[in-house]
């Protein structure tokens, strides 16, 4: 794949704090002018002063509507953030400190989920620092031991059947789980707390939730999770000792219906040619 960054980016960056002092004045105050709502703001007033200030970095997406007071802007397969005035530049990961999720990490998956795949796209998974998934060679699993409690079913019922162990405070979870969606397979999530008791708390509050799949979709998307009702957990106990029996110290795990298994994301074209037994 073609690194539209390239040396010029990095060779650019390292001179960049020298013309952000300078300032192109009219340019950053006709964006700080702007009102400060994000679906206000001009992202091409962005774009030309990063033109002005980058000119050998090619600059694809510009969204400053979801960061507050910064952009994040897309730089072939390199992001990096500047504020609405494109004088301040930020090269690093940015967290979420309510959802504890690496942002940067997440979206760099969306712009290329073969970073993952290399092991490209980041050594921690998020704040936690728990170890990015890394793709094992396929084995096969015993999936007969594994409890009827313990998992939550989604997706359509005559999709590709999945099994996945996951945790909700995991980003390639959650990244999963719109592939899943994208691919119309039929998953059977079973949680383990990979991040301790917090993650367990969750899984339990999905499990026991009276609609564990919206419950399950509403903990990836960071809302509140309904307060429910005790119930039978002794599946997570089942999902983690399966999970510690078969060396899954990381999330996502992907196991077919004929045990086969897969560690760490894959997008749904990848996810397809595993079921059709294909290599993933």
């Amino acid at each position: 794949m073609r690194r539209a960054e390239g040396p010029h980016f990095w060779a650019t960056l390292a001179g960049a704090s020298l013309l952000f002092g300078m300032g192109a004045g009219g340019i950053t105050n006709a964006v700080r002018a702007a009102p400060t709502a994000s679906v206000s703001i001009n992202t091409e007033l962005v774009r030309t002063a990063l033109k002005l200030r980058l000119p050998k970095t090619a600059i694809g997406a510009i969204d400053c509507g979801r960061f507050g007071g910064l952009c994040e802007v897309v730089a072939g397969t390199t992001l990096f953030y500047v504020d609405r005035g494109a004088r301040f530049l930020m090269i690093g990961r940015l967290y979420d400190m309510e959802t504890r999720s690496d942002l940067t990490a997440a979206r760099l998956l969306e712009l290329n989920p073969d970073l993952l795949l290399a092991g490209a796209a980041g050594k921690r998974d998020d704040a936690n620092d728990q170890p990015a998934p890394t793709p094992a060679k396929a084995a096969r699993v015993d999936l007969s031991v594994l409890p009827t409690g313990g998992a939550i079913h989604w997706g359509p019922v005559n999709g590709p059947r999945l099994i996945i162990l996951s945790d909700f405070a995991c980003s390639y979870c959650r990244h999963l789980s719109a592939e899943l969606v994208k691919l119309g397979a039929r998953v059977e999530e079973r949680p383990i707390s990979i991040f301790g008791p917090e993650s367990r708390r969750k899984a339990e509050a999905v499990l026991c939730a009276a609609d564990p799949p919206a419950a399950l979709h509403a903990a990836y998307d960071g809302r509140p999770l309904p307060v429910a009702a005790k119930c039978d957990v002794a599946g997570l106990d089942a999902n983690e000792a399966f999970a510690k029996q078969h060396g899954f110290s990381g999330t996502p795990v992907i196991i077919r219906a004929d045990g086969a298994v897969l560690e760490g994301f894959r997008p749904a074209e990848q996810l397809k040619a595993f079921i059709d037994g294909g290599k993933a």
